[in-house]
Order: C-alpha cells, then structure tokens, then sequence
C-alpha cells in the first residue's frame, strides 16, 4: 500500500475527480491483498489453465505480434494474450487510469500489480492529443477519438507492465503453445488457408502479393505453418498499432521511363524543324 502511495506522490498531480478514483482503487486494492494472501494461487494450477487458454484458436491466432527491428524480425506477446495470463494466474490488478487533461495532451498511468508478491510495475506517459495520418497530422477534439487514442498508447504500456509481473518462463511457455496450436492448422488445406492470408493483407492493408512474398523471402506457393504465424503475428502488430505498414512493406519507388525512343539532339530537332 505504501507503493501505491509513493507512486501517486511521483506521478503528475490528477485533477479532484481523478484523485478520488485514485483514492477509492487504492481502497479496493487493499482489500484485495488481504484475500489474495488468504487465497494465494495454485501456480501449477494457474500453469495448467493459461496452457488450456492457449490451445483455443480463437486466443493463438492473435496471441503474437511480429514487427521489424534493426534488420531483424522480433515477435512478442500480444496485449490480448498480456491480458489472458493476468487473469488465468490470478491475483493481479492491472489498468490504465488518465491523470490529468489539459494543454492537448492526456498525462495517462498503466500498471500491473502482482497482490501476492507485492510486485508492481507502473509507466506515466502522455499522450497529445493528435491523429498521424499520411497526408499530417491533425487536432483530436472530439472526445470520443481522444478516449481511443488514449486507449491505445495505454494498452500497449499496460501489456509492458502485465509482462513485467508474470514470470518469464509462464509468458514463454504460453508463447508457445499458442504458435502449437496454430501449427496444427484448423482443418482447411494450407493454400486455402494461404489465399485467405493474401486476401486480408490484399483488402485491410493494400499490401500485394509480391510484397508479401518479398517480405517472407519466399514464393507464397511454398509457404508453411510457421510462415502463416509469422504473417498472423505481423497482421496482430498492425492492428495493435505496434507499426506501420510500411514498416514491413516499403513501396518501391518506379521511375517511368520511355523506352524504345531515340535521345535527340540538336541537329535532329533542328531538321525536323525545316
């Protein structure tokens, strides 16, 4: 409890209406740290139902993201699977809580709290108040954007945090099974399942083919299981908003140039003139 007091003191002062949120979850937090400690987990058990959670397809297909990093691919858990383990191990609090409003910009708080072990990971950051979009940026005014922009800078921070309260080896366990179970296919013949691919890349991103294929390294006639999760964990990163499109697919400039057709020089124009 003391933590979360010495967290409030360094973080940005809220505003009254945000202060007594602040006050009344530090109540509640402590209340259930009294119930955690008399009802701790069972780790092996909580170990056995994040593995069950894993085997759904419906949570493996969006379980890892896969981006671009220094010439190399890196993939991680997604904020979906973040939040699936929080709840299956039990016994954390997590959230994003906004501090203050003012000047354009949000001063906004993610956490994740480990009630047992007392072992909590906090990020302030601050979110302006903008859209980037290919053509600029522009002013948010409309408080219903301003929440989802908010929204989204905090679900990334609040999967950081969850992370930093679970025990390596439960993510990199859960990781795994989850790429287990989309190895084993759902039923449908792999070319299907590559055209499908294709088509969602091709009709959500404008990504083509060829660029699909040149990010791969291979021909999509050729692909396997672990390219399809691959493709999945790149797809999950943009929807996530973890990158850009561009940022696995950059458009290749073309230069039109004439072919076939004689440079002219001055004596050329200059008969053609007569």
């Amino acid at each position: 409890m003391d933590e979360l007091m010495e967290q409030q003191r360094t973080a940005p002062a809220p505003s009254g209406n945000n202060q007594m949120m602040i006050n009344r979850q530090a109540q509640e937090v402590q209340a259930a740290m009294v119930i955690a400690k008399k009802f701790p987990r069972d780790e092996f058990e909580a170990a056995e139902r994040i593995k069950r959670a894993c085997q759904r397809r419906s949570l493996a297909g969006q379980a890892v993201y896969a981006y671009p990093r220094g010439g190399e691919r890196v993939s991680g858990p997604s904020i979906r699977l973040a939040e699936t383990l929080a709840k299956t191990w039990g016994n954390i609090d997590y959230g994003i809580i906004e501090l203050e409003q003012k000047d354009g910009a949000s001063e906004m708080m993610a956490y994740a709290w480990d009630l047992e072990t007392n072992t909590r990971v906090t990020k302030v950051f601050t979110v302006e108040h903008k859209r980037d979009t290919k053509k600029g940026s522009y002013k948010l005014t409309d408080s219903r954007d301003i929440c989802e922009a908010t929204a989204n800078f905090g679900a990334r921070r609040m999967r950081a945090c969850i992370l930093g309260v679970i025990p390596g080896d439960v993510v990199d366990m859960a990781v795994e099974e989850c790429k287990k179970t989309m190895s084993i296919g759902d039923g449908r013949p792999m070319q299907e399942r590559i055209s499908q691919m294709l088509s969602v890349f091709k009709a959500e991103f404008g990504v083509t083919k060829d660029r699909v294929e040149e990010y791969v390294g291979r021909p999509a006639g050729t692909y396997g299981n672990e390219d399809i999760i691959l493709l999945q964990g790149v797809y999950k990163a943009i929807k996530d908003g973890q990158a850009t499109v561009e940022s696995y697919f950059p458009k290749t400039e073309v230069v039109d140039e004439p072919l076939g057709v004689p440079e002219l020089n001055e004596k050329d124009v200059s008969e053609g003139a007569k």
